[in-house]
């Protein structure tokens, strides 16, 4: 099912050739769907922009250009309004044609990208010994969501776990480890993850407050670079419990990553600077090896440098980024690699993708992108934390969004005078709470801050993941009450558009390729989240214009199908935030 606005672009490129002559191929027709429906259905606003160079009045171009413009047999005759706009209106039999097309088809019409790409996302990427918070939150949530849209889409997807499990505070916690729970080097699970989270913070204090602890940490680390045996089982159970305490939130986030933390590119560490230095690029400063980078500078305008290797021997975050962007393109195949990180690593990623430019360490036509997002605050608009000052621990976060999900459902069930099982409510609380953090999240955009309230992302009402799920749940309500089973309705039954209101869901359905065509590309899940929202609008708006189950057929069987269509698009819309579906609510 080729994707209408592919289908319009090139029948403009085709008019305007054959109006103007082949200087014009591949003008950008300026399509956009038209924000009245009066107007039609899309407006081409490209007669405006070529006044300039073609010398003509905008409206004379737009005549010659409808002249020569092939679209019988998608839309109604082209309509020429204002200065020069092209209004288009589709003929309501390439509409119902359409819709019975994705209604036919498992991916609804959305075409798998023609050149598909080896892409990795690195995401999520919290540090070992420390729980999951709620700075970790945007980065999971959001890595999933493009990671899911780029396997929809066709690509090859690698999703990368780049944990912190490396590095001097190892030193400090090993040393504490071995004095304060001596079994854990003979059975790692006998350490509890919260004990991890205490232990950290009872080395970090050891460590800057005795000079003896201090040195031991640091010889500690030098053992674990060495290959230590003692070390080394130390370091794995530190690892171990944290990755358990990890997967349990992955698992109840349903995200599916694969774990290569800065340990993984410890070896590849020497290669990288040696072969900086063998390029030229290397220079001591202070006792560092590092690479000056062109347009940085710190705050009294002098050059800021890239630390690759520190004066101690040791390396930096940029040497193991390095080492990563050489493996991600050389082993892995890499043609397209996302970093989804917050945006205050936007200098980090700069330096460091210019660095490895510089080295030619990046390919042609490989892209590296940091993918920012901004801050979670609280509704007092600073950083979401405890009332005690404390980093919100992620675990605590969803617990709480579930713990509400499930009073809000309990409450509507006494209110209804429903009986329902507790396995019933349980799944439910579980699937909308989890769904209204993740959507209330997506739905932002992504470079921005936003804030965080559970009684906005839980309400029924809004651009929330209830008034999705609901949306859905509606569907298949219409199809128990009228034991209708939507799989099997008659094969050669066809949407007809009657009302307004089918017009306009039909109209926004056929925008889902284009949509996810738009996010694939540009990385910005909000963007299928406001489809989804107002797709939910405009089925809302059907159902209570429209009688369904009471309709007389073949009327009742058509809207029918536009009801199973809508439902189908929520759902793989909603999956591909990573947010499950409900039959009942």
């Amino acid at each position: 099912m080729k994707s209408t606005l592919a289908q319009l672009t090139a029948r403009f490129d085709q008019a305007l050739v054959a109006a103007f002559g082949p200087d014009l191929a591949g003008t950008d027709p300026m399509l956009v769907p038209t924000s009245n429906p009066k107007f039609g259905d899309y407006q081409a606003n490209l007669a405006m922009s070529l006044a300039k160079p073609l010398k003509q009045k905008p409206r004379d171009i737009a005549s010659q250009i409808v002249e020569k413009l092939d679209l019988s047999d998608l839309f109604e005759p082209p309509e020429i309004a204002g200065p020069g706009f092209i209004n288009l209106r589709f003929k309501t039999e390439y509409l119902e044609d359409q819709l019975r097309a994705m209604q036919a088809d498992p991916r609804l019409g959305v075409e798998p990208v023609k050149m598909p790409q080896k892409v990795i996302v690195d995401f999520s990427s919290p540090n070992i010994a420390k729980e999951m918070h709620v700075g970790h939150l945007r980065s999971t949530i959001i890595g999933d969501s493009i990671a899911r849209v780029q396997e929809f889409m066709g690509h090859d997807v690698l999703r990368l776990n780049h944990v912190g499990d490396w590095g001097t505070q190892f030193g400090m916690l090993i040393t504490h480890l071995r004095e304060a729970c001596p079994e854990a080097l003979e059975a790692g699970s006998s350490v509890d993850i919260g004990d991890l989270v205490a232990f950290y913070k009872q080395a970090k204090k050891r460590f800057d407050e005795d000079d003896d602890f201090k040195t031991r940490s640091r010889e500690a680390v030098v053992e674990l670079q060495a290959g230590d045996a003692i070390a080394t089982q130390a370091w794995q159970a530190l690892c171990e419990q944290s990755r358990q305490e990890f997967q349990t939130i992955y698992d109840r986030l349903d995200i599916d990553i694969k774990e290569r933390g800065e340990s993984f590119y410890n070896p590849l560490l020497a290669d990288v600077v040696r072969d900086l230095e063998a390029l030229g690029l290397l220079v001591e400063d202070q006792g560092a090896k590092v690479v000056f980078v062109e347009g940085f500078t710190n705050k009294d305008g002098d050059p800021l440098p890239l630390i690759i290797q520190k004066t101690d021997g040791g390396y930096n975050y940029a040497t193991t980024d390095l080492a990563a962007i050489r493996y991600r393109t050389q082993q892995d195949g890499a043609e397209r690699v996302l970093y989804v990180v917050d945006a205050g690593q936007g200098n980090h990623f700069a330096q460091v993708f210019q660095v490895a430019a510089k080295a030619g360490w990046l390919p042609a036509g490989v892209e590296f992108t940091h993918v920012p997002f901004g801050v979670v605050q609280g509704e007092d608009g600073k950083k979401f934390k405890t009332r005690s000052g404390d980093t919100i621990k992620l675990k605590d976060l969803l617990d709480e969004a579930v713990s509400r999900a499930r009073a809000d459902l309990t409450a509507r069930i006494e209110t209804e005078g429903r009986q329902e099982t507790d396995a019933f409510v349980q799944q439910v609380a579980e699937t909308v709470g989890i769904g209204a953090v993740k959507y209330a999240d997506l739905s932002q955009n992504r470079t921005s801050n936003y804030i965080f309230s559970f009684d906005k992302m839980l309400a029924l009402q809004g651009n929330t993941a209830p008034y999705m799920l609901y949306a859905y749940v509606r569907v298949q309500g219409i199809a128990r009450k009228g034991g209708i089973d939507l799989d099997n309705l008659p094969a050669e039954a066809r949407i007809h558009l009657e009302d307004d209101s089918e017009f306009a869901l039909a109209r926004h359905l056929l925008q889902l390729d284009e949509v996810l065509g738009e996010v694939a590309q540009d990385l910005y899940p909000n963007r299928l989240c406001q489809y989804l929202f107002e797709l939910s609008q405009k089925f809302n708006q059907f159902y209570d214009r429209c009688s369904v189950l009471q309709a007389a057929e073949p009327q009742r069987t058509s809207r029918l199908l536009l009801c199973d269509l809508t439902a189908k698009t929520l759902k793989l819309g909603l999956s591909l935030l990573g947010i499950r579906v409900l039959e009942r609510m």
